[in-house]
């Protein structure tokens, strides 16, 4: 992979080559400010309002941007550059048409916590409110979306909002901050002083949970029964796998992981159920509901996790441990409160954790379930099945891949079929379901991931709404491996047509779309398409050890559902489990 020519260095050695006082513009101030937030790589697109900003990049050693052809890709790049690596993602976009390219990128971030600092140039200070050319109201557009947006008038006031910027996104509840500078800041003079301080007024996310809380929790496993364990993207987030796997091995409590929480146990280990909800296990979805004791750590109750919120876990003590407090409580009522960051909960959970001895008859009961009632698909040797192709990019890679994926259909086979070993392995779009986030975000888990494999694993859909993006994959050689299963129709729709509305499929049908073999090629990237099994097998092996990007067509069969499904107003024990049962 080949990157701009970047000089990596640290804190230290930047301030010491910074302290000389020196009277900068605005642009350099930002530059500079970012690098001293140890930022290597900054996704963007220039245009008239931040053309001092990147007249700022040009020769500069230090800097590392990467041009995208779109701002949404953009976004996304530096959302999946934050999931994979647990920093910042940055990314830049001038005013106007710039900003709100960036809007569905930003709301993807907020609603799944990933941390992004969002930098939009604006017209200048003396036109806001004009109408001018290019104008848009950035700050007021996202403000429902982001946790925090600057409006910076003053060039003085740039290193202070840039370093609370990073505080506040990567802090608490993880989200996207957005600054946005005038034109005239950016290039306005001042003398520059590195601020290494933060003192937000307000704000101070609670960390330590007040123990007697903590204390309740391990009081109610020793009283259980029926003890599980819903662990979410939080776990990731915070980097608690390792407490959580001790969590786990300590008390013996069967776990289940959100859609986000993939990768924050173990799945090899007997006491992971699987994924619940909406597309999860029959043992994940049944378990919740027998379950006596519910411990939520770090996930937020989602609808597609919980189906009919009135008949969720009916039997279960619910303890809920979140850094947000707003999220306690909100959807299902708590019985154990406890406020703080998932890692130091776990931390001073696992002091005094003991085993779940009431609950033996209860692990064996989960685990017989658990064999007797895994994932299922009828097989074919005539049409290409997608879950099968996931299997083997699974067997193919030990699981030891970074996955992104699109949104749909087979990013629910992706989460059903690959097992992941380890964190920061599966990047994709939870909360607000972005098509059009699978292909860029790999691009950005690559930047901060160059030694690791990174598969992006997209329908045909969502593939076009972001290809373009195929020519930075050429251009920087970006070796990530794109899986496209093609079923030539917009899937998960498609289903809930069958299933729900009678079969009347309105406006599904995606033939026409262009031959990716060729598309990819005319990008200068590496295509292959497989049609059946030993196909797959040839192509998939070319692909891997094609040292570059590669583009990979599996036609699928157009037909398959998602099993097992829960139809929205059912609870998540009423599950369709398709022609496999």
């Amino acid at each position: 992979m080949t990157t701009t020519n970047v000089t990596t260095k640290s804190r230290e050695e930047l301030i010491e080559k910074f302290s000389k006082p020196e009277v900068i513009s605005g642009s350099e101030i930002l530059l500079r400010s970012l690098l001293l937030e140890g930022v290597d790589c900054v996704f963007g697109y220039p245009g008239g309002a931040v053309l001092y900003i990147y007249d700022a990049m040009h020769g500069n050693p230090d800097f590392n941007h990467l041009l995208t052809r779109h701002e949404q890709g953009a976004i996304h790049a530096a959302d999946g550059y934050a999931r994979a690596s647990g920093k910042v993602g940055v990314c830049i976009a001038t005013s106007g048409p710039g900003a709100t390219n960036l809007v569905t990128g930003i709301a993807t971030a907020y609603m799944d916590s990933t941390p992004l600092v969002v930098i939009t140039g604006n017209v200048m200070s003396t036109l806001i409110g004009t109408d001018a050319f290019q104008e848009a109201d950035i700050t007021g557009i996202t403000m429902p979306i982001t946790k925090h947006s600057y409006l910076v008038r003053n060039v003085e006031d740039l290193p202070r909002v840039i370093h609370e910027a990073f505080h506040i996104a990567n802090t608490g509840r993880k989200g996207p901050v957005l600054i946005d500078i005038p034109k005239d800041v950016s290039a306005a003079q001042t003398l520059f002083k590195p601020v290494n301080e933060v003192n937000i007024r307000g704000y101070s996310p609670t960390v330590s949970p007040n123990k007697l809380q903590v204390d309740k929790m391990i009081k109610a496993i020793q009283e259980a029964k029926r003890p599980l364990i819903l662990a979410g993207g939080g776990v990731v987030y915070s980097g608690a796998h390792e407490e959580l796997l001790k969590f786990v091995m300590k008390t013996e409590i069967p776990i289940t992981t959100t859609l986000l929480g993939l990768g924050g146990f173990p799945s090899g280990n007997d006491l992971w159920l699987g994924m619940p909800g909406m597309h999860g296990t029959y043992t994940a979805n049944t378990s919740i509901q027998k379950a006596d004791l519910l411990i939520n750590i770090g996930a937020r109750f989602d609808d597609r996790v919980t189906g009919k919120l009135s008949g969720f876990a009916p039997l279960a003590k619910i303890v809920h441990i979140d850094i947000d407090p707003a999220e306690i409580g909100k959807n299902v009522p708590t019985h154990i409160p406890i406020v703080g960051d998932v890692k130091t909960v776990l931390e001073i959970a696992n002091q005094t954790a003991v085993r779940a001895d009431l609950a033996d008859e209860w692990r064996t009961e989960l685990l017989a379930s658990k064999n007797a009632k895994p994932f299922k698909y009828i097989d074919s040797d005539t049409e290409l099945k997608p879950q099968w192709v996931v299997e083997l990019l699974h067997e193919t890679t030990n699981g030891d891949a970074i996955v992104t994926t699109d949104v749909g259909q087979h990013q629910m086979w992706a989460a059903q079929y690959y097992k992941f070993n380890k964190p920061r392995s599966w990047v994709t779009s939870g909360g607000l379901g972005t098509m059009g986030f699978g292909f860029p975000s790999a691009i950005g888990a690559q930047m901060a991931n160059p030694e690791r494999l990174v598969i992006s694993i997209n329908g045909d859909g969502g593939m076009q709404m972001c290809a373009q993006e195929l020519a930075i994959c050429a251009i920087h050689n970006i070796p990530v491996k794109v899986v496209i299963l093609n079923n030539e129709v917009l899937g998960m729709v498609r289903q809930w047509q069958e299933l729900i509305h009678g079969n009347r499929f309105s406006h599904i049908d995606l033939a026409g779309s262009p031959d990716f073999v060729k598309l990819a090629e005319a990008y200068g990237v590496k295509g292959f398409r497989a049609t059946n099994k030993e196909e797959s097998r040839k192509v998939w092996e070319e692909a891997m050890n094609h040292p570059g990007p590669a583009v990979i067509e599996f036609v699928v069969r157009r037909d398959e559902n998602v099993y097992p499904m829960v139809a929205q107003g059912s609870t998540i024990d009423q599950m369709i489990m398709g022609d496999a049962e």
